[in-house]
């Protein structure tokens, strides 16, 4: 049948598809159809859509499927699992935090100013971020393995691997500078990595350009690109910034922060080799002059400056496709960077006789300078966000509008916990039986005296969170106890199991704990900031650990000093164990996945606008495909759309709407359910998916239905005042389905919580009623019922949760 025809058969006969998009857990195309026989309409191994092979073609026959839509599955789980070797992502966790910081910014209205220096502030931290952990590699390879270990007798001689850097080789690598640039091989390596990864995931993930539909958006107006208002008043429609054509391709902001990055990384090594050979020749006479190393560091503060030009500088156009690169910025920056690090190299290479390496490099400057710089940053950052929250205030906006700069504290908390725990790890190894820092038996000075008081502190934060952590574990029992007789009440149970009673109040009490998260992460960065304060002005003062610190101030003291001193330093080297094992065990394990899988999707669904070696953006690639497949089949069959989305998958269905142009929007029917669009994002992203943003939403779609439960700790409600329209929220639903057992249920029905709504008869009657406002209804077949229809079309549309 020729296109036309084709797309005139399917107005005539009503025509309907529903894609299906599921949700973290992820699954097969199989299971989300129920059928093992599947076909891939488009896409590759990486993402795409799949029909029923029996389906493949069914627009050529609409006839056949009068009695449910055709349904299409968009299985994108590739995107975000795969082998255990991806858990390494979480080593750069610091990195996808910070990034998050940048989407969670408070609606505004106006404060353009304010709301790029937000922005700003964020993208300084994670440049911050980078230098950090490059400063910690430096720190484990150039000054306690190059610069102490090699130059003691003592450390060295127990390590054979260690003998051709030893002095008591006395071979050519015995001068301190060439052991230095030996050492700088590896966290320059470590930076070459970076940047091959944030360069290869783009390539990977990212790089696809959105099909770009040519309907026309006649009826909708766009938003200035920082604020969260229209930039024209009375128009009927908002198109809000998850719908501006550009914002799902970063990638001229990426690479400008890839080459921003790559390079302070660089100069970091750069600086830790060159600046230590450069003091030698001010404080000493030797055959390298003096002037060379001010030359050096000259050059050093001028690059430093490019690279924090590049990244104040904007870089990102959302209005519209943005194919330009900075060619001059990302080509010649990095590799300038690399050029200095090389002559850094040769000059701390350069003979100097006479030349012992001793006490420590200037590792406590750089960590405390970072350390001080950063709690600034987020204190001036949380100003602004305040400034924003005040001028729009949101009620249901997360810790009134400090939510990104609580989220940007737990970076940098993140960022110092990994790089101390690393090198205190690496300083017990290399010291034996000795405790660095501590003086006697040590055979190297250990690492910064800062990285032990912030290590001591983690003892001191845990204990002060155990008091809200045990006031939330009594409220959950009582808030369960008091469900108790409401729920009987719900289900009209005359002799109630008081197990079964207990085991659904439980489970409901435990999903209300999600909306306590904020008041905790308030009180753990409150307390970070506070006692990292106290870390930095403790390591100032003393210029000692704290076990040293605190002598003479009597027995009590010193020894919860140094309890707290190797507990919190031996906290920090498990902590970054426990974090690698525990992502593998949730890319390996399903059930893992799908209880913590929501956070890290939560952090990988936002484009990399602020920190470029934070791990890909599945979005970039899952959102254009699905606006271009909904774009597509109803531009060819002009017939009707549900998309039906589960737990993520709403969130990429929602955004791929607001990519449609207005006459296709139209056309679509939006389906969610155990959605976070409102109670995870809503919340801590109210720019983008606060109450403005979902009330346009809804008014610019044909409609829109979400289910959710009392027992799902993830969706909820979207909370939309529909005012005279047609109501969205229909829960919360009961769960389980039926209280005991009984006769069309012998067997005892499961507490779902987050899966398997489709397992709910109220979800086929809800996608039915929404196919019949989409348009005319489609004619029964003779002799069936409306509860055989429902039942067809629950059976034919499969299932997406994941």
């Amino acid at each position: 049948m020729p296109p036309a025809h084709q797309a005139e058969a399917a107005q005539r006969s009503g025509a309907a598809l529903e894609l299906l998009v599921h949700g973290v857990g992820g699954t097969t195309p199989q299971e989300m159809l129920g059928d093992p026989r599947t076909t891939r309409i488009t896409g590759d191994a990486t993402a795409a859509v799949h029909r029923r092979t029996e389906d493949v073609g069914a627009e050529q026959h609409p006839e056949r499927h009068r009695d449910g839509p055709i349904a299409e599955a968009y299985c994108w789980s590739n995107l975000t699992s795969g082998n255990g070797s991806r858990a390494l992502w979480l080593l750069l966790l610091p990195f996808m935090v910070v990034n998050l910081a940048h989407w969670m910014r408070p609606s505004t209205q106006g404060r353009t100013r304010t709301v790029r220096l937000y922005g700003l502030l964020v993208r300084l931290i994670a440049l911050s971020l980078t230098v950090l952990l490059t400063a910690a590699v430096c720190e484990v390879a150039l000054d306690l393995v190059a610069w102490q270990c090699a130059g003691t007798p003592g450390c060295s001689g127990q390590r054979s691997w260690l003998g051709f850097l030893s002095t008591q080789q006395d071979g050519w690598f015995a001068q301190p500078g060439r052991r230095l640039a030996v050492a700088a091989v590896v966290p320059a390596a470590l930076v070459g990595l970076l940047w091959y990864l944030s360069n290869r995931t783009w390539s990977a993930y990212e790089s696809q350009r959105p099909l770009t539909c040519d309907e026309p958006d006649s009826t909708e107006t766009d938003q200035d690109p920082d604020t969260d208002v229209p930039a024209r008043t009375g128009a009927p429609a908002i198109r809000p910034a998850l719908g501006r054509p550009g914002f799902w391709y970063g990638r001229r902001l990426v690479a400008r922060l890839r080459a921003a990055h790559t390079a302070a990384g660089f100069l970091t090594v750069a600086a830790t080799v060159g600046s230590t050979a450069a003091r030698h020749d001010r404080a000493a006479e030797g055959p390298v002059p003096g002037v060379t190393g001010v030359l050096f560091e000259t050059v050093l503060v001028l690059c430093a400056l490019v690279v924090l030009t590049v990244v104040c500088h904007r870089g990102r156009s959302e209005r519209r496709l943005d194919h330009r690169l900075d060619r001059a910025v990302i080509t010649f920056l990095p590799g300038a960077a690399l050029i200095l690090l090389l002559l850094a190299m040769v000059y701390a290479a350069w003979s100097r006789p006479g030349w012992v390496s001793s006490g420590t490099l200037s590792g406590e400057a750089v960590f405390r300078t970072l350390a001080l710089g950063q709690g600034l940053l987020v204190i001036v950052l949380a100003v602004a966000a305040l400034s924003l929250y005040r001028r729009a205030p949101e009620p249901r906006t997360t810790l009134h509008g400090l939510g990104g700069p609580a989220v940007a504290m737990l970076a940098c908390a993140l960022g110092g916990v990994m790089t101390g725990g690393i090198a205190q790890r690496v300083a017990d190894w290399l010291d034996g039986r000795g405790t660095p820092g501590m003086g006697a038996g040590a055979s190297v000075e250990g690492p910064p005296v800062l990285l032990s008081w912030q290590a001591s502190v983690i003892p001191v934060l845990l204990l002060l969170l155990l008091p809200p952590v045990i006031w939330l574990v009594v409220r959950t029992v009582r808030h369960a106890r008091r469900l108790g007789p409401a729920i009987e009440a719900e289900y009209e149970e005359k002799r109630p199991e008081p197990g079964r009673t207990l085991r659904i109040a439980r489970t409901r009490a435990t999903a209300a704990l999600t909306d306590s998260a904020p008041g905790i992460l308030g009180l753990l960065s409150a307390a970070t900031l506070l006692l990292g304060a106290g870390a930095v002005a403790g390591s100032w003062l003393t210029g000692e650990v704290p076990g040293l610190a605190t002598d003479g101030a009597g027995p009590f003291v010193e020894s919860v000093a140094e309890a707290a001193q190797s507990t919190g330093s031996w906290m920090t080297g498990f902590g970054v164990i426990l974090l690698v094992t525990w992502g593998r065990r949730a890319y390996r394990d399903v059930s893992a996945r799908r209880t913590i899988g929501i956070l890290w999707d939560v952090g990988t669904f936002w484009p990399r606008a602020a920190h470029p070696f934070a791990p890909p953006c599945y979005a970039e690639r899952a959102v254009p495909d699905l606006s271009s497949r909904m774009c597509a089949w109803t531009a060819r069959t002009r017939g009707r759309l549900v998309i039906s989305g589960h737990s993520q998958g709403s969130v990429l269905a929602a955004a791929a709407v607001w990519q449609l142009p207005d006459a296709a929007r139209h056309r679509v029917a939006l389906l969610t359910y155990g959605s976070p669009i409102e109670r995870l994002y809503g919340r801590w992203f109210p720019a983008y998916f606060g109450r403005e943003p979902l009330e346009g939403l809804h008014r610019s779609v044909h409609c829109w239905r979400n289910l959710w439960r009392a027992t799902d700790p993830i969706g909820g409600p979207v909370r939309i005042d529909e005012g005279q329209g047609q109501e969205v929220d229909r829960g919360p639903l009961k769960d389980p389905l039926v209280y005991g057992r009984t006769a069309e249920h012998p067997l005892p029905e499961p507490i779902l919580g987050h899966s398997d709504y489709q397992a709910d008869p109220v979800f086929a009657v809800e996608r039915a009623a929404l196919l019949e406002r989409l348009g005319p209804v489609v004619p029964q077949q003779a002799g069936v019922s409306t509860e055989d229809r429902d039942s067809t079309a629950q059976g034919s549309a499969g299932r997406s949760s994941g």
